[in-house]
């Protein structure tokens, strides 16, 4: 899977700044807008909101990939952050995260989004890509180095 198609450069952010998982799922649906403008942030929320409640997305190591499904269309979005300080998230080692790849995908494309999910989950399982992307002092460097696979 090649995430040059997945993403975007305006929707990879470095050192945001938040202090809770709500506000940064507000930030990431607030991105996800942009790219989805018949898609109301609230709705993007509601999603990532609804998936949070069947189990946290923080998969540990300071970790997490928040996703929803939507109705209403075809386009999948990914959006990547890295954050200036580690937040709480309710993470399955209970470590802060700082580290979020955010993903929407329309609700028919069960299999594609457990594809895309797999690949993403096994790319940040490379320590040294992750310490890499944790390092990066711009937006565009970040994107860089998710893209460079």
């Amino acid at each position: 899977m090649s995430f040059k198609t997945l993403m975007s450069e305006d929707c990879t952010k470095c050192a945001v700044l938040f202090n809770s998982k709500k506000r940064i799922l507000e930030y990431i649906s607030q991105l996800a807008h942009t790219k989805l403008p018949d898609i109301s942030q609230h709705e993007i929320l509601d999603s990532l909101m609804a998936r949070e409640k069947l189990g946290s997305t923080g998969i540990g190591k300071g970790i997490a990939i928040p996703h929803g499904r939507l109705k209403n269309t075809q386009k999948t979005v990914a959006i990547f952050l890295v954050s200036k300080n580690p937040i709480q998230y309710d993470s399955i080692d209970q470590k802060p995260v700082d580290v979020f790849f955010a993903l929407l995908v329309p609700e028919e494309q069960c299999k594609e989004h457990l594809s895309t999910l797999s690949a993403v989950a096994s790319m940040l399982d490379d320590k040294s890509m992750v310490k890499r992307l944790r390092k990066a002092d711009t937006d565009q460097e970040l994107f860089e180095i998710m893209t460079s696979n």
